[in-house]
């Protein structure tokens, strides 16, 4: 009995695609517009903290039409302009809202941005941004509500596990709050996502790969994975050139091996969106010469679970 019979994804993929997921729940190729609708974050404005997460620049993954002057109707249809020129074969749109906590203002503020969204001819559905201490039931259950008629997905920054590392790159919240969105959000039937990042300062390689056995144990749809890059203008930059030895910077050899540790611990039934960042290099305090673009390193990943005749949630202990 092969891999694909066990976990029933029904392609030769060795992990839990999400793209193809995606691709055959709308049918046809589907397109993320990202926006920016000028929130900001708890750790930002002072409720929580100044200076937000210290390896944060969000300029470093906004597209240039995103901008919070223009409503989201005009950054949707500049989205879908632009991406024409690139992706032609796109049928569908998802509007992104991408930029900083996109749940952090008030239910009215919040539905309005969303609605106008939805209402958009061509866009199929929203995916929300958010920290996990930043959602509400009150949300929740709007966004349920919305679910009947279009695809919704909360994606959580989630970031690591361990609470230290937490408090080191000033997140402001603890991995215990995470568990509890994600399981609000497990309740009311909403597709919830979340984002790791590999390489943070205080985690080991070890514990990262272990950690999938965590993260394997959350009502999680799909999971996001990027190393850490040194963005100029961050704290974490700073950081590192005070005190390089505090961080593990990755080859690409070596975080691809990480990952794939990672992967096989990973439960099945969790899809994989993405495992690398891809920041402008022009924005890149980095010493590291591997920057390529996201769908590239996705292809060595994948020949490289080929080689090694491994596959996700190969050593997963849930399954």
């Amino acid at each position: 009995m092969n891999r694909e019979t066990i976990y029933g994804w029904g392609t030769a993929r060795r992990f839990n695609s999400f793209a193809d997921w995606f691709t055959g729940l709308v049918g046809g190729r589907v397109q993320k517009l990202s926006i920016n609708a000028g929130f900001t974050c708890p750790n930002r404005d002072g409720t929580l903290g100044y200076g937000g997460c210290t390896y944060c620049n969000n300029e470093a993954f906004i597209p240039g039409y995103c901008t919070p002057d223009k409503s989201v109707s005009e950054q949707i249809e500049q989205g879908i302009a632009f991406h024409r020129l690139r992706y032609r074969r796109a049928k569908h749109y998802i509007a992104y809202f991408q930029a900083y906590t996109n749940t952090y203002a008030g239910i009215e503020r919040l539905t309005a941005l969303y609605n106008e969204a939805l209402n958009h001819p061509l866009v199929a559905g929203i995916v929300i941004g958010t920290r996990p201490d930043c959602i509400s039931g009150e949300l929740l259950d709007w966004l349920a509500l919305m679910a009947r008629d279009y695809f919704v997905m909360i994606e959580y920054g989630i970031e690591s596990v361990n609470n230290d590392v937490l408090r080191r790159i000033n997140r402001g919240h603890d991995f215990a709050t995470a568990v509890q969105a994600l399981e609000e959000t497990s309740l009311r039937g909403l597709y919830a996502g979340a984002h790791l990042i590999f390489g943070l300062p205080g985690e080991s390689r070890r514990a990262i790969a272990d950690s999938a056995e965590v993260i394997s144990s959350l009502p999680l749809a799909s999971l996001k994975i990027r190393q850490l890059q040194l963005v100029k203008g961050t704290a974490m930059a700073r950081e590192y050139e005070q005190n390089p030895g505090a961080f593990d910077l990755y080859s690409l050899d070596d975080y691809l091996d990480l990952v794939i540790s990672f992967t096989e611990r990973l439960s099945p039934g969790i899809m994989i969106d993405r495992i690398s960042g891809e920041a402008p290099p022009r924005m890149l305090a980095d010493p590291r010469d591997w920057h390529m673009r996201s769908n590239e390193i996705f292809g060595l990943f994948e020949k490289r679970l080929e080689e090694r005749n491994t596959w996700q949630g190969r050593l997963c202990k849930k399954r």
